[in-house]
């Protein structure tokens, strides 16, 4: 069978057609659910699945993936919690248009944009596989530091006009993921002793607390206003407004691709940096960031979904994961026989042309479900707030506790709704606390094999830094984000004015 046929091969068949469009819809929903993940989804259905063809079970997977990506966005907008760590940057615009009545263009916007990322993606798997995945394996444990520090400075950018406190917030952050056993030695890390907290702190428990438990508490000050009328009449965007942000969805999902080919990062840091891309490079904005600027829902939603074809590049072509989910699709591939990698294309190349036809159809799925269905979810926020608050703590404790079935993880969840309370109260933004959550552990395992490698030497440590191209650009993209937080970057910037007025 030649390319084509390989690529069309689920669209003409009805049984998979089906199975991508059931995986879709599920995993939209599955990605709206707070606590529940896409990985999680995916290694269960791995269990359902393992007697199937492969087929059939690269459909109905491949369609929760792409599903589950774009899902996290509807309850970001609706009530400000993400349903997955990818979506809070969606959260942080998404929520207070919801707030003026325009959650239905919101999502719908999110929808284009989502399903025009998950195209540029699954173009570049076709068209660049090779080329991106010989570029992605060029990174290595420095390099992901750096891009996890840019990550953590990136997040004071998301806290508003303070970047000190963006900072403080992502560094907590850091300090939060660090609980637990040290990955390389086994000995306990601020656990004090508490065989508990041997195993860490579950990140899903802490996002659950800090966006939706926290937000309940902040808006039970606000239980006599009135619920705002969304406006649905609008739902599929303005042609203007999609002309009007076109490079900026292209520049978005170029980052997404990029980042998503990178292993082990995915659509949370490539949503963090597009949509820091776009606050930094709109000049004018309709809306300032943070209060509903469109410019900020359109760059993170284009960049996770167009991680998703990027993660599937140093999968299937050097058997290594782009993030969680993929890492899990290898072991269904595994089970089916398979051995992604290097020898993948040469072996089973009509395999690469299936998932490639698959995610093209399961994002045509998402552009149908994504845009039906709106008006039941915006009836969400039109709830009495005295009815919707104590449904977001009950949604919240029972997806908490819906992870592993762990008490004890609703205890933290709330915990961190306390003071996630308090930290909101003084005008700090929890967003980043999560981001460095999550951020913090790739940066420790990463600095460790760093040192590792330069032999427990720091002269040897930080001149690999500078000696190795990717590891220097890095490293001057660090520099010039920690000058641009000084007062030094001012002077800078007029110095280098008038030098271009003289010549």
């Amino acid at each position: 069978m030649d390319i084509l046929s390989n690529l069309v091969l689920s669209w003409g068949d009805p049984w998979l057609i089906f199975l991508t469009a059931a995986g879709t819809l599920a995993g939209i929903y599955v990605g709206a659910i707070p606590g529940l993940s896409v990985t999680m989804a995916t290694s269960i259905l791995i269990s359902f699945t393992f007697k199937w063809q492969v087929n059939e079970a690269l459909a109905l997977i491949v369609g929760v993936f792409m599903g589950g990506v774009y899902g996290g966005s509807r309850t970001a907008i609706l009530l400000n919690i993400p349903g997955a760590p990818s979506a809070i940057a969606t959260a942080i615009e998404g929520y207070p248009m919801a707030q003026k009545g325009e959650a239905g263009e919101a999502i719908g916007l999110t929808t284009i944009m989502s399903v025009f990322g998950g195209f540029v993606g699954i173009i570049a798997l076709a068209l660049f596989a090779p080329v991106i995945s010989n570029f992605a394996i060029m990174f290595n444990s420095r390099d992901y530091l750096l891009l996890g520090l840019i990550g953590i400075l990136l997040v004071g950018t998301l806290s508003g006009e303070s970047f000190a406190k963006g900072a403080f917030a992502g560094a907590l952050g850091v300090l939060i993921g660090m609980v637990g056993l040290d990955p390389m030695t086994a000995e306990g890390r601020f656990t004090f002793g508490s065989v508990t907290l041997m195993g860490g702190i579950p990140y899903v428990a802490a996002m659950i607390g800090f966006f939706g438990v926290a937000e309940g508490l902040v808006q039970l000050h606000n239980l006599d206003l009135p619920a705002v009328k969304q406006k649905i009449d609008r739902i599929i965007p303005k042609f203007s407004d999609v002309k009007k942000h076109f490079w900026l969805a292209m520049r978005a999902s170029g980052i997404g691709t990029i980042i998503g080919a990178l292993p082990g990062t995915g659509g949370d840091i490539a949503a963090l940096l597009a949509y820091d891309d776009a606050k930094r490079m709109t000049k004018n904005p309709e809306v300032p960031f943070g209060e509903g600027a469109k410019e900020g829902l359109i760059a993170p939603e284009a960049a996770n979904n167009a991680a998703v074809g990027g993660s599937f590049i140093p999968m299937l072509t050097l058997g290594i994961p782009g993030d969680a989910v993929t890492a899990v699709i290898i072991g269904a591939l595994f089970i089916h026989g398979l051995k992604p990698g290097p020898l993948l294309l040469i072996e089973t190349p009509h395999l690469f042309w299936f998932i490639v036809g698959n995610l093209a159809l399961a994002n045509i799925f998402l552009l149908i479900f994504g845009l039906s269905g709106i008006k039941v979810f915006t009836k969400i926020v039109e709830c009495p707030k005295a009815i919707l608050i104590p449904l977001i703590f009950v949604l919240s404790a029972v997806g908490t506790y819906a992870i592993q079935n762990n008490p004890s993880h609703v205890y933290w969840m709330l915990g961190f709704g306390v003071f996630g309370y308090f930290l909101k109260t003084y005008n700090y933004q929890v967003g980043p606390v999560i981001l460095g959550v999550i951020l913090g552990p790739m940066m420790d395992s990463n600095y460790r094999r760093a040192m590792i490698g330069a032999r427990g030497d720091v002269g040897t440590f930080f001149w690999d830094f500078v000696s190795h191209p990717i590891s220097l650009i890095l490293s001057i993209a660090f520099l010039l984000m920690m000058i641009s937080q000084t007062p030094l970057w001012p002077f800078l910037k007029r110095i280098i004015g008038r030098q271009g007025k003289q010549t």
